[in-house]
């Protein structure tokens, strides 16, 4: 593209999909027959596609995913008591648009996480702000945060993020500040944004395990009543893996 000062513009304002598009126009000799307004709209057309493609990929980036999973890979077929048409439904990304939350409760292995995460990757690809952390790191990285001043700022990272997605919610104790923090989380998103949980304990439990009656309460109001609840049955997936 050098040496040419049109390109070298359009680079400069940072217009890179009109610019590789007019690159191939002038060096290929393509749409010579195009009116200034077709070719106007073409122009603009690359350049919109080049920046949304752009974002889904820095979205992906910054979401922190674990896995590669996306809905087009879903396996239906296994004995794991997951309903298509509900999954097909959440896929439609409604339960974000309507502040909804999800939980996936089910034994380890049986996709709880891939599934969350397809719908992470499918909401990054949709343009929603997405954001994955396994719930005890979130809660080290919020105590530290509390120690060192900067627990506001994260709060609110956190809060503008359109789906969050806790993994593993449950397998560490609750002390005071991760009780705490989840009771900040939850209060700050509830009713503005959405929440993905995935726990190998089932939800009936959770009052227990969070632990200080009052604060379990108003944590499990915010959280439980406004999720699609999706609970995973059968054998560990990645156990068929390893076998077959």
């Amino acid at each position: 593209m050098a040496n040419h000062p049109t390109i070298e513009k359009m680079k400069h304002m940072k217009l890179y999909g009109m610019a590789q598009l007019h690159y191939s126009a002038i060096h290929e000799n393509m749409y010579g027959d195009y009116t200034t307004d077709e070719y106007l709209n073409l122009l603009i057309d690359q350049e919109w596609e080049h920046r949304q493609s752009r974002k889904i990929v820095n979205l992906t980036k910054t979401a922190g995913f674990r896995l590669q999973a996306y809905p087009s890979d879903i396996d239906y077929t296994s004995k794991r008591n997951l309903d298509k048409n509900q999954f097909e439904r959440l896929v439609s990304l409604e339960f974000i648009r309507k502040k909804q939350n999800i939980i996936f409760e089910g034994a380890t292995g049986v996709g709880k996480s891939y599934l969350a995460q397809a719908l992470g990757h499918h909401a990054c690809s949709m343009l929603y702000k997405t954001l994955y952390f396994p719930t005890a790191r979130l809660f080290e990285k919020l105590k530290i945060a509390k120690l060192d001043g900067t627990y506001l700022k994260e709060l609110k990272k956190l809060q503008k993020a359109h789906l969050l997605i806790l993994d593993d919610f449950g397998l560490h104790p609750f002390d005071n500040y991760s009780r705490q923090a989840l009771m900040d989380l939850i209060e700050d998103r509830y009713d503005r944004t959405s929440t993905i949980v995935i726990s190998q304990i089932p939800v009936s439990k959770w009052h227990g395990l969070i632990g200080e009656g009052t604060i379990a309460d108003a944590i499990l109001d915010r959280l439980v009543n406004s999720s699609h609840r999706i609970q995973l049955e059968g054998d560990s997936m990645r156990k068929k893996k390893k076998i077959q």
